[in-house]
């Protein structure tokens, strides 16, 4: 049996959840939309169910902490995905919050709220983070420091950093997340 194709996408809130929608749909692939939520709403095995039945791939998936610091809803989603043998994570968009006082994760390659690729952290704002700084923080991140995924991507939050990425215009910050993951595997 093939396995799903997934990207991860670490946030889930409403805005993000359009955003993702559309990118989804901007790379011909699937969001499966009742993964979004505030935290993540379903469990591992759940959303396992609604991947392996995407008619098309990539399948984005939303996991989300809500803001909690140690490992909440999301990072245990994102921890079962990661390691079920069904599926092949493409990747995982790591998403920057205001949450303090978490580890955050080192990042392959950020998308600045201006669509630039840069080789090291953003912010929530999408703006690259000073010299010095080497990990994208955020409350649904964390994880990811004990986990092999192929390539981490970050972001700022998702539908927003100023309309930047508005649904309506294309989510074109979100979109151009995705097609890193899918680029690192020669798929974009």
């Amino acid at each position: 049996m093939d396995k799903k194709r997934v990207i991860i996408v670490t946030d889930g809130d409403r805005t993000a959840q359009g955003a993702v929608e559309r990118a989804a749909a901007n790379v011909g692939g699937l969001a499966v939309s009742a993964s979004g939520g505030n935290p993540t709403p379903l469990s591992a095995e759940e959303i396992m169910e609604l991947v392996l039945q995407a008619p098309q791939e990539p399948v984005l998936v939303m996991v989300d902490d809500s803001g909690k610091r140690s490992k909440g809803p999301g990072e245990r989603v994102l921890e079962q995905l990661a390691k079920d043998e069904r599926v092949e994570v493409l990747g995982v968009v790591a998403v920057a919050s205001n949450t303090d006082k978490v580890e955050g994760v080192a990042v392959d390659v950020s998308v600045t709220r201006e669509g630039q690729r840069v080789y090291g952290p953003v912010d929530k704002d999408g703006i690259p983070e000073p010299a010095g700084r080497y990990k994208v923080e955020g409350d649904t991140v964390d994880i990811l420091n004990c986990l092999d995924v192929p390539v981490i991507v970050g972001v700022g939050d998702l539908g927003k950093m100023d309309d930047a990425d508005r649904q309506e215009e294309g989510a074109r910050i979100t979109t151009a997340a995705v097609q890193e993951v899918l680029r690192h595997h020669g798929l974009a």
